[in-house]
């Protein structure tokens, strides 16, 4: 039987469950925040990190266990979900990694990083390669406590240090809807191209008059996209019902726009439904990112 492991983000314990359930995966049992499953799926959206090619491991101390997780790969990351001294005593014995603050841009680590837990005293689920290149699928960036109007900034800084396949570049137009205070414009308009910012509310009037950043005081949903030169990529944070956001980059898409970054915002129940359609209709791909609370990200970037 084959089986994976999932580990939810914080307090979306149920968000992941329901989703698995909603792609058709049986959970075979729950410990804290990972959910061991029958079967495997690599579009897992509220997976934090992903544990695809799982093995279990027998162990009978403590140097055993260490010794067989050295014996499969270098890099390992515990998640505890009890015999939590025991796990800590195994995680001591493997070799050490570096966890720092991460400047915006700063290069993706190139080796691969696995992730265990100690499932029972003398059981261990582990995968020598998981779905992200940070511990757990965590990460912390050096923040800019000055400029950003917002902490929305982080969900950017994000998406381009760890998921875009490229960067913005000079010669393109960027259209940033829902803009308001500007979070997004502070970020955008620091690759050197010109960025429309949509809000019907102003922008903080430091971030409005940043050099290439054009302001539209209007409804992000009531722009005819013929009233604008050629967009290049379509970014949105608005705080809308998914479903309605999907017409709205319908149409865009429609009008030649071919990246794009979209945060979808659940207002009541996680709608996967919808979800899914943005992959179905769209292409791309959807993630939950570590600065995302209950809402994920669907993006299409060609290279």
């Amino acid at each position: 039987m084959e089986k994976s492991l999932y580990l939810s983000p914080f307090e979306h314990e149920s968000d992941l469950a329901a989703e698995l359930t909603f792609k058709k995966l049986t959970i075979l049992e729950q410990q804290g925040r990972v959910f061991l499953v029958e079967g495997m799926r690599n579009d897992i959206v509220w997976a934090q990190s992903s544990w695809l090619d799982v093995q279990e491991i027998a162990i009978t101390s403590i140097g055993d266990a260490a010794k067989k997780l050295k014996a499969l790969g270098r890099n390992w990351a515990l998640y505890s979900t009890g015999h939590h001294r025991r796990a800590e005593l195994i995680q001591e014995q493997l070799p050490h990694y570096p966890v720092k603050l991460i400047p915006f841009l700063h290069p993706r680590p190139s080796a691969p990083m696995g992730g265990w837990t100690l499932w029972d005293t003398d059981l261990i689920y582990a995968s020598a390669k998981t779905s992200s290149q940070y511990p757990l699928g965590e990460m912390s960036f050096l923040e800019d406590q000055v400029n950003p109007p917002s902490r929305a900034y982080l969900k950017l800084w994000e998406f381009f240090t760890c998921h875009s396949p490229r960067l913005p570049r000079a010669d393109e137009h960027l259209l940033d809807m829902g803009a308001c205070p500007g979070g997004w414009t502070w970020v955008l308009q620091s690759f050197g191209g010109n960025v429309t910012a949509v809000d019907k509310a102003p922008l903080e009037p430091r971030i409005a008059q940043l050099p290439n950043v054009t302001v539209r005081e209007e409804s992000a949903f009531g722009m005819n996209p013929a009233d604008l030169q050629k967009v290049d990529w379509f970014f949105s944070d608005i705080i809308c019902y998914p479903a309605r956001l999907l017409e709205l980059v319908k149409k865009w898409e429609k009008h030649g726009v071919r990246n794009f970054v979209c945060t979808l915002k659940f207002q009541a129940e996680t709608d996967h439904e919808t979800t899914e359609r943005f992959v179905k209709e769209l292409g791309g791909r959807v993630i939950h990112q570590h600065h995302n609370k209950h809402e994920v990200t669907w993006f299409r970037v060609e290279d």
